[in-house]
């Protein structure tokens, strides 16, 4: 039989989760989602045409994307999943099987990454919080909005990631993504100096092979928003090395009164989470990116 489209894994990933209040590793419940939809082993040996995972893994994983994204579930950790306070009390208001109109708003989510209210009874309603794609969408329309999504979910993903490593696996990782978009003839030209009483420098950036020109970072994996007093250390930290150029760099966000003190002085960047991800997304650090090639006339071939 053919591998139901992901929005049927749905159901079963949630009532699993639902049974195991405290988690489950993902490739449990990818098994158990397997188990209630009846896939046979045949079943479970189709990989993708990238080769790198089993369909229906694949397709378990969305589910728990539209979860996630709908405030029902989330990832503790890497490659565990565990449902909300909020998706425990979904599972346990709804009935068996799930209205077939909730499934698919649920599985044609397209949340924004940022948190929301869940999707509860005591939250917005599903169509409040939930866009449905437009059926009259063009190919290429299509094609984009998948693109976007995918996105869209490594984002999230990566962020995940970086909230969870060590301050110290942080910093390389910021000084890996500066040297892939450009700074530094080597990379032995960026070095990690975080440590106590580092003065608000985490790493500095030869510009030149002498190391007459530097630039200096601060690499701050926070969850809470970056304020102004923590800007104006920085630059106090850059004065004390008669530095001109600085990067703040952090997994959180700004607040508008640290965005504006940058604005107010020279030679200072602030980098937020979000645009930390898009640059390690389009410079392919701890992400990968697979070309597709898509079709399309030459009319010049034709004419």
């Amino acid at each position: 039989m053919p591998i139901p489209t992901y929005d049927r894994f749905i159901e079963p990933v949630l009532r699993y989760l639902a049974s195991h209040p405290d988690g489950a590793v993902a490739r449990e419940v990818h098994e158990a989602a397997a188990d209630a939809l009846r896939l046979s082993e045949v079943d479970r040996q189709e990989i993708l045409p990238s080769g790198l995972q089993a369909v229906y893994k694949n397709r378990a994983g969305w589910a728990h994307d539209r979860l996630k994204r709908a405030g029902y579930s989330a990832s503790p950790r890497r490659g565990f999943w565990k449902l909300t306070a909020a998706g425990q009390a979904f599972a346990a208001a709804q009935s068996e099987p799930l209205p077939q109109d909730l499934l698919d708003k649920i599985a044609t989510s397209h949340l924004d990454v940022r948190l929301r209210s869940p999707l509860s009874a005591g939250g917005p309603s599903v169509d409040s919080a939930i866009e449905t794609e437009s059926p009259a969408a063009s190919p290429d329309d299509r094609l984009e909005a998948a693109i976007a999504e995918m996105r869209r979910v490594v984002t999230a993903e990566l962020l995940e990631i970086l909230s969870q490593v060590s301050p110290a696996a942080f910093e390389t990782i910021v000084l890996d993504l500066l040297h892939r978009m450009g700074y530094g003839a080597s990379r032995s030209d960026l070095q990690r100096v975080g440590k106590v009483g580092d003065g608000g420098i985490d790493g500095v950036i030869s510009l030149d092979r002498l190391g007459l020109e530097k630039v200096y970072v601060q690499a701050k994996r926070w969850q809470s928003p970056v304020g102004r007093p923590e800007i104006q250390a920085f630059y106090g930290a850059l004065a004390g090395q008669r530095a001109g150029k600085g990067v703040f760099i952090t997994t959180s966000a700004f607040t508008p009164q640290a965005v504006d003190f940058a604005k107010s002085v020279e030679g200072i960047v602030l980098v937020d989470g979000m645009r930390l991800t898009g640059l390690m997304i389009d410079h392919e650090v701890g992400v990968t990116l697979r070309h597709v090639k898509v079709p399309k006339i030459d009319g010049d071939y034709f004419e």
